[in-house]
């Protein structure tokens, strides 16, 4: 069989995940990515037992994990600072066979792209048009014209066999091909990302303390360094009179330890806030030889972790229908049957615990907190499985091509 091109279209943690995929079972890829470089700055991320086996079906967990640190413990406290709930994480690893293991995104981003061919990465190349060409009207599907500018070298087009949209909660390819698409919705809350100086005496686990309409948390990183969450219930577009890390002070400053000593040691131009939505469900993720996957395809709340998660699934997922396969229109309907009632189970359950989260009615709070307390860690971890016990489909895939650059 001739060699396969694809043409991926965003160049995060799906884009280029899906590229190593199909990389290494010997399709031509190529990664464009409108930014000036591959990176992720200013952000954390929690990679769940999932999303490891995912990784591992890559051949890259044991790579990840080296990068990152473990979370030990850690639950969830009440506004004064006392445990609602503890996370097992021991039990975790034993149940699910990973540990819950935190990075920067940087870092993982970097970890996909060395595993890469360097001259199938195009940064600063926006994808400008996505169409689909039909010779004759009767034909099932036509050639796929990816239209696109490369900084400093005018326009281009590319005809690849494949094209994945891999380009986030505003993509420009489910514009292009599903125009009828549902807008992204606002959830009803913002977010704040912060990673903190390097801390003489990190704390020894992670914790999510829920208030009234309001959250933080924090997780460790290696090197001393935390990586620490917020969220507050605002309309969406709300701007403050102060800077971000100031907001942060007003809202936090006072919360129970460790949090204002963490909100201390992150720099005041460190702070990142962004409103958070979620994708309505699409009808499919896949027209003709097109595909999506990631926010791109079913953009979540981040209350599970299990954004990136999920795209790293979708990558292993889409690499493994389209294996060896003759149609890749046929391959992809597979893998919409496949990912899309699953991601639509994880966006549920995520928009469910934002919710619990973000309640700010005394009354409801109590209730919350209470029914939390009372719940028994061991049922805390079961109640996971339907997230964490995904598998890999097939094994894992060595280079075709000499497995990286």
């Amino acid at each position: 069989m001739p060699q396969r091109a694809a043409t991926i279209v965003g160049g995060g943690i799906g884009g280029l995940a899906t590229a190593v995929a199909l990389h290494r079972r010997g399709w031509r890829v190529e990664v464009r990515e409108r930014a000036p470089r591959f990176t992720e700055v200013g952000a954390g991320i929690s990679l769940w037992p999932n999303a490891l086996r995912a990784l591992d079906a890559l051949g890259l967990a044991e790579t990840v994990l080296s990068l990152g640190a473990v979370e030990h413990g850690g639950g969830v406290r009440d506004r004064r600072g006392r445990w609602l709930s503890r996370t097992d994480n021991a039990e975790l690893e034993r149940r699910f066979g990973h540990p819950l293991t935190v990075l920067h995104r940087a870092d993982l981003l970097r970890a996909l792209a060395d595993a890469l061919p360097a001259d199938s990465l195009r940064s600063g190349s926006e994808v400008t048009s996505v169409r689909e060409e039909k010779a004759r009207p009767d034909e099932d599907h036509g050639c796929l014209v990816v239209e696109h500018g490369q900084q400093g070298q005018g326009r281009g087009e590319s005809l690849p066999d494949l094209v994945v949209g891999a380009d986030g909660l505003r993509s420009a390819v489910r514009r292009a091909l599903w125009p009828d698409a549902p807008e992204p919705r606002y959830a009803g809350y913002t977010a704040w990302r912060m990673v903190t100086d390097p801390l003489p005496e990190p704390p020894a686990e992670g914790a999510a303390t829920w208030g009234r309409g309001e959250r933080f948390g924090y997780t460790a990183l290696p090197g001393g360094r935390m990586y620490c969450f917020a969220t507050a219930t605002l309309p969406a577009g709300t701007a403050f009179d102060t800077t971000e890390h100031a907001e942060l002070l007003r809202r936090f400053g006072s919360w129970p330890a460790p949090i204002p000593r963490l909100l201390a040691a992150v720099p005041e131009d460190a702070v990142l806030r962004h409103d958070l939505y979620a994708l309505p469900p699409l009808p499919s993720f896949v027209r003709g030889r097109a595909a999506l996957l990631g926010d791109a395809a079913h953009a979540m709340t981040p209350n599970l972790g299990q954004g990136a998660c999920q795209a790293l699934e979708d990558a292993v997922t889409l690499a493994h229908c389209l294996d060896g396969a003759a149609d890749v229109a046929a391959a992809l309907r597979s893998y919409d049957r496949q990912r899309r009632p699953r991601t639509r189970m994880v966006t549920r359950r995520s928009a469910r615990l934002g919710t619990l989260g973000q309640l700010a009615w005394p009354p409801a709070v109590f209730a919350r907190d209470l029914a939390a307390r009372l719940t028994p860690a061991r049922a805390t971890v079961r109640s996971m499985a339907p997230v964490l016990g995904w598998t890999a489909p097939g094994g894992r895939v060595t280079s075709a091509q000499s497995g990286g650059r």
